[in-house]
């Protein structure tokens, strides 16, 4: 499948309001499973058109998956206001459930970037997931003190020159956790993967489409 996507923009409902969304899905096959992808630091310049959200949106399409990407309340016409977050954790479930409606017979994934990876760890904590992606995980920051860990496959990707999440940060914390996810560390990659966001689609295509 080669993943040509059908692109719809819309606004789904959130708790704070409506949340402007891109719902993506193959147009020439069969859709195997479902995704929801949570972008970066809101308050950073985080959008759902970041490069690397949008990188994980484009490998779930290749790999036949519908992929909702969102802004988080209060991001570009998103309603609502940022909310340290906690609120962002009730977006992405409520994204989720969207697309559960949407999608209710395939599996459904969570992918994130940095302070988005660190919500969507969350997510799949408090509402199980078929799988997890967690790309630069700002854990410790958005995500400490987990009441568990999420129960499925997982893959986590990580640049050894991030400048803002640090690598051996993230290594103690999945070194913590048992059996824990599988970790990818790209040697010479820095946050934003400049450069590197071929290498990070075929890894997590590679990922999903073993699992």
């Amino acid at each position: 499948m080669n993943g040509i996507p059908t692109t719809q923009r819309l606004y789904i409902p959130g708790p704070a309001g409506q949340l402007e969304s891109i719902f993506e899905f193959p147009s020439d096959g069969e859709i195997l499973g479902a995704a929801v992808v949570c972008h970066p630091h809101p308050q950073h310049g985080g959008t759902m058109h970041n490069k690397v959200a949008h990188t994980l949106a484009r490998a779930f399409v290749r790999s036949g998956f519908a992929v909702l990407r969102f802004n988080f309340r209060g991001t570009e016409d998103s309603e609502g206001e940022y909310d340290e977050g906690v609120g962002e954790l009730d977006d992405a479930l409520a994204a989720m459930a969207w697309i559960q409606d949407q999608q209710p017979d395939v599996p459904l994934w969570l992918a994130g970037f940095s302070f988005g990876a660190a919500i969507a760890v969350r997510a799949a904590v408090e509402q199980p997931v078929a799988g997890l992606i967690s790309v630069a995980p700002a854990i410790y920051r958005f995500a400490g003190k987990l009441e568990g860990q999420p129960d499925c496959p997982w893959l986590i990707v990580q640049g050894d020159e991030d400048e803002l999440v640090e690598v051996d940060e993230t290594v103690e914390w999945v070194d913590s956790l048992a059996p824990g996810p599988e970790l990818l560390i790209m040697t010479g990659a820095e946050h934003f993967f400049h450069g590197r966001l071929h290498e990070l689609r075929e890894a997590v295509m590679e990922f999903v489409e073993l699992d």
